[in-house]
C-alpha cells in the first residue's frame, strides 16, 4: 500500500511537470555603436527568470547569427555563466546596467564546466552563435537596446 501511494504521488508530481520548457518572451536586440547607429540587430528570447536563466541555450544544436538570448538579472552582480550541456561555440557578452558591453567570452568551449565570469558588475548577457562578435565588430564600446515583441511584458 505504502509502495502504491508513493507511486501515486510521483506520477501525480510528474503530470505538473512539464517535459517542454515554457515559452519564452521574444524580441529584437539592437547593438549600437559609440555614434548611436545601430550595427546588428537579432531575434532574442528573454531568460527573465532562474528557470529561464539556468536552462539558457542548452541543449540548442542550431543559432543562426541572426538569433541569440538575453539574460536578464534582477540587479548587477558578478556573474558567472559555463557551457555546461551546450553543444555550440557562443560569444558570450557580459552587459552593464547602463547597456555597455563589460566584456566578451568569444568563442567558448562547447560543453566545458569552465566558469565564465565578468569582468565587472553586469546586470545582462547576451549569447549568440560563436564569432558573431568579431563578424560585426562587437565590443566594449557597443551598447545593447532591446524591445519584446512576443511573450510577457
Amino acid at each position: 500500500m505504502k509502495r502504491i501511494l508513493i507511486t501515486a504521488i510521483a506520477v501525480i508530481m510528474l503530470q505538473g511537470c512539464s517535459s517542454e520548457p515554457e515559452e519564452l518572451a521574444k524580441g529584437e536586440l539592437y547593438f549600437l555603436g559609440t555614434n548611436g547607429q545601430v550595427i546588428r540587430t537579432i531575434e532574442v528570447e528573454f531568460a527573465e527568470d532562474e528557470a529561464a536563466r539556468s536552462r539558457g541555450l542548452m541543449h540548442r544544436r542550431q543559432l543562426t547569427l541572426s538569433e541569440g538570448m538575453l539574460f536578464i538579472f534582477p540587479a548587477p552582480d558578478s556573474l558567472s555563466f559555463w557551457m555546461a550541456n551546450t553543444p555550440l561555440p557562443l560569444d558570450i557578452m557580459f552587459v552593464g546596467a547602463d547597456s555597455g558591453i563589460v566584456n566578451i567570452a568569444k568563442r567558448t568551449t562547447p560543453l566545458s564546466r569552465e566558469h565564465i565570469r565578468s569582468t565587472d558588475l553586469a546586470q545582462y548577457v547576451v549569447e549568440v552563435r560563436g564569432g558573431f562578435s568579431d563578424r560585426f565588430g562587437i565590443d566594449t564600446s557597443t551598447r545593447i537596446r532591446w524591445r519584446k515583441t512576443s511573450g510577457s511584458e
